[in-house]
Formats: C-alpha cells, structure tokens, sequence
C-alpha cells in the first residue's frame, strides 16, 4: 500500500518538543513568536532572532524519537510505500528511522546566507549548540560568498514554502492510497489544502488527534488519541 504521512507539532509533543508558541518560556518568555519569525526581526535584531533559533536547536537536538517517529519508519520496513511530509522542523522523523521526509517548513538544523543563499559545511547552526544558553542572543556567521548574515533554513512568516518540497509533497498526496495526518491543526495554509487534494485523489483519510481540527471533517476515521497510540493501533492493522 502507498501511504502518506502528513504531520505537525503534535507528532513530535509526545518527544517533549513545545510548540512553536509554547517554545517562548523563561528568559524568551517576554519575546513575541510571531514577530520573532520574520526577515524583518532578524534584520532589526540579527542576533536576538538568531540565539533564539540557536537555542531551539539546541532544546530540540536533546529530544528523542517517540514510538510514533518509530512506527511510521516500521510502515517502510513491512514493504509500505511510503512519504512522509511534516510541518515540523525538527529532525526527529529522519533520527526515528523515516528516509526522504519533505518538509515543508524547513529545517531547523540547517542555515543560509540572508543575503544570496549560500550554505556551509559544517553547518554554523549546529556549532557549539550543547553549551547554548537560554536567553543568550548571538551573532550570525557572516557569508564568506558575500558578507551577509547567515540566518535559520526555516519558513518565516511572509515567505513562501520551499518550491521543490511542495512539489515533492503534492505528489506524495496526489498518488497515496491511504493519507494518515497526525497532530495537526489543519489551519496554516497551503499545507492545510494538502488533505483535501488527497481525499478528492480517492485516498482515505485517517486523522490521529486527541481533539477536532480543521482536518476533521474531511477524515474517513478520527483516532482521538495521541500519536504514538494511533500509529501503534494502524501498525497492528496493517501488520
């Protein structure tokens, strides 16, 4: 069976990774998430916006995979053709064992210049992140191709997804059997437009939530409960 996986923060709350909102805690608790997550914070305040990724990154690397990461990457393993597409940008599907995730939010575990996109290797995100202090602000790498700042591989508000990654997850959707969309609020778009594209493909749809979303209504099956429960209860059925 093709099947497809599209997930959001609930998928990775059972890992103890916050929400994006529920992230500003302590001392970053007086910061506002949204105005944090734009190009025009960080070009006002590089390096307030900047050490406050650095320390997510930090705060998301001690997570583990939860039993559901494991279990979608089990689907692969008993011959399922699967894609998963997530929300998050976290790397926890990729460490629970699941290959080619797209994600459509970015990564938080990856930065660019600013200024004209140029990458490096290693990457200035992942230095030094286990001595990372909450509260701290930083200054981004400047690009050795042109000098600017280097900022988070992530979609802030205002910016459009990544084109291949949509792509990539349009087709996924487009041609899956069986769509399973797990912690999700099915509001931000144009991901939320991804399970209807599916259902009207004739695939069936199965939402895993402990409570109603926007994605609800469209679901042939709602396992109200959490993540891992509801992957572990699928993985039984197609055992």
């Amino acid at each position: 069976m093709r099947i497809a996986f599209l997930t959001g923060a609930g998928m990775s709350a059972e890992s103890g990774v916050p929400t994006f909102r529920d992230a500003l805690t302590g001392l970053w608790s007086r910061f506002d998430a949204t105005a944090l997550a734009t190009e025009a914070a960080f070009r006002s305040d590089p390096a307030l916006v900047w050490g406050w990724y650095r320390w997510r990154a930090a705060m998301v690397r001690r997570a583990q995979p939860n039993p559901a990461h494991v279990g979608i990457a089990e689907f692969a393993r008993r011959g399922h053709l699967v894609d998963v597409v997530t929300q998050n940008v976290d790397d926890l599907h990729e460490r629970g064992g699941a290959s080619g995730v797209t994600h459509l939010h970015g990564r938080l575990f990856a930065s660019r210049c600013l200024d004209c996109g140029t990458t490096r290797d290693p990457d200035p995100m992942l230095d030094g992140l286990d001595a990372i202090v909450e509260g701290v602000r930083e200054t981004p790498p400047a690009c050795d191709a042109c000098g600017g700042p280097f900022r988070p591989d992530v979609v802030w508000f205002g910016e459009a997804l990544p084109e291949d990654d949509w792509a990539r997850a349009v087709a996924a959707l487009e041609r899956c059997e069986l769509l399973v969309v797990v912690g999700t609020s099915g509001l931000v778009q144009p991901a939320a437009s991804l399970p209807q594209l599916a259902r009207e493909r004739g695939a069936r749809v199965i939402e895993i939530n402990p409570g109603d979303s926007a994605v609800s209504q469209l679901a042939h099956e709602r396992l109200r409960m959490p993540a891992s429960s509801g992957i572990r209860m699928l993985l039984e059925r197609h055992s």
